[in-house]
């Protein structure tokens, strides 16, 4: 079977806590700045419940253990553990995450424990949040109260989820939370996040060795729409900014020299932003490097914004897109987990989400039959494992997500999950795309090769 079943490959399914937690206020947590954001801003449906998972972590539990997953990606709420970000932890927090890990352990499941997945403390961002430098010392108390609490039970860690969301989206385009638009603290931001990782990795690797540490960065790959030199060098511009931007510092590479000057051109690098160092502390070697995929773009230089986001929510889903209007591209994920391998040579790479929106409801008989879904994992999973029998070294996948969860400011029409979930009745109920994962993890661990 190739390099895939060489040894054990984690099969799992992801989360994060904003968009499953709900108890925004309870037990002592803090505000974080989504829950901040989408009050202000009004948007209903927000996380305030979401899917009650706080509240219903024991059945959740029981629907992983009935899926037959084996890995569970989540993220642990920074204000839950920290409410005002840094001193005192919430020992309640602390004893839901506890709760979540040990009934983990004791159903065979190993725990993936990401500390930030965009909701950073309100009270920081009055602070400066990660436009400000102190930002890197902040996450690094919070890492270290973690890892200190959880290392003896936890194996496997994420520092910083999709840095490019939360600082370009966040920062500048100010659709995300905190909901600012300014290209000078979007660099600040991710610079800072990329950063914070850093350090943390280097803290984390001190309390405890033995650990394995990662970052899941999200890719977007693309191609000119023509072999027009405006095109090509617009999908060279585009790349620079949503991948090599984040994948270059990471492996040692520095930021990308060409989208640097574009950026200086502009006006809009801040001249003090690098300092002697950081570039070496954010390219501390990681144990993993998690890829987050879910569709390619062509780039038109005529017409397209090329280092702004992707656009927005599409039209209905045909036979080539998802609900989120995301091409459907299985081709693009094998040419990229390629590319990460022999451009930036992770020793192990996870696919730490991928997955689609459509939103299948239950039928007469009961059930959720999601063939689209299906089809969607069976063609990325097959993509997956092609590659990996040509060496390249993935040894996860993650489908995102396990429950139908808030998709941010999309609300709940975006169904992601494996599991249905009436946001009304927070009745959950396992897909056909959740009984045919638990049955392909159950057909490659039956495998003798496996």
């Amino acid at each position: 079977m190739g390099y895939l079943m060489s040894k054990r490959f984690s099969w799992g399914v992801g989360t994060s806590a904003y968009q499953i937690e709900g108890a925004w206020n309870e037990h002592g947590k803090g505000e974080s700045i989504w829950d901040r954001f989408m009050h202000a801003e009004g948007i209903r449906p927000n996380g305030d419940r979401a899917c009650d998972h706080y509240n219903l972590v024991d059945k959740d539990l029981e629907l992983l253990a009935a899926m037959g997953i084996d890995s569970y990606r989540f993220s642990t709420a920074w204000s839950r553990v920290l409410p005002l970000g840094t001193g005192t932890p919430n020992h309640r927090g602390l004893a839901f995450y506890d709760r979540l890990v040990d009934g983990l352990l004791e159903r065979g499941i190993e725990p993936w424990l990401t500390l930030y997945h965009w909701d950073l403390p309100q009270t920081l961002q009055d602070a400066g949040g990660w436009v400000a430098r102190d930002s890197v010392e902040w996450f690094a108390e919070y890492s270290s109260v973690m890892v200190e609490h959880f290392a003896d039970r936890v194996t496997n860690w994420i520092t910083v989820n999709e840095p490019w969301v939360s600082s370009f989206l966040g920062h500048h385009e100010g659709v995300f939370a905190p909901g600012m638009t300014d290209w000078s603290s979007a660099l600040k931001a991710a610079h800072h996040q990329l950063l914070a990782h850093g350090v943390a990795v280097r803290e984390m690797r001190r309390i405890a060795p033995d650990i394995a540490i990662g970052i899941a960065l999200d890719c977007r790959p693309a191609h000119p729409r023509t072999d027009s030199n405006e095109d090509v060098m617009a999908t060279r511009h585009f790349d620079g900014y949503r991948n090599r931007w984040f994948f270059d510092p990471v492996f040692g590479k520095g930021y990308p020299a060409d989208i640097q000057t574009v950026y200086m051109e502009r006006d809009q690098w801040p001249s003090d932003l690098v300092r002697d160092g950081d570039m070496d502390l954010i390219a501390e070697p990681i144990d993993f490097c998690g890829v987050n995929y879910y569709t390619s773009l062509g780039i038109d230089a005529a017409h397209a914004e090329i280092d702004h986001s992707e656009g927005r929510i599409g039209p209905p889903a045909d036979d080539g897109f998802t609900e989120m209007g995301w091409r459907i591209d299985p081709q693009a994920l094998g040419a990229f987990l390629r590319r990460v391998s022999d451009e930036w040579g992770p020793t192990s790479i996870i696919v730490t989400e991928n997955g689609a929106s459509f939103s299948d409801g239950i039928g007469p008989d009961g059930s959720i039959h999601d063939d689209r879904r299906i089809a969607y994992l069976t063609s990325h999973i097959a993509e997956v494992e092609r590659i990996s029998t040509q060496g390249v070294p993935v040894d996860g996948y993650f489908v995102w997500s396990f429950l139908d969860n808030l998709e941010w400011v999309a609300g709940f029409d975006q169904r992601f999950g494996l599991v249905h979930v009436d946001h009304g009745t927070q009745i959950r109920t396992i897909k056909d795309s959740g009984y045919w994962f638990r049955d392909h993890i159950a057909a490659r661990r039956n495998d003798p090769n496996g």
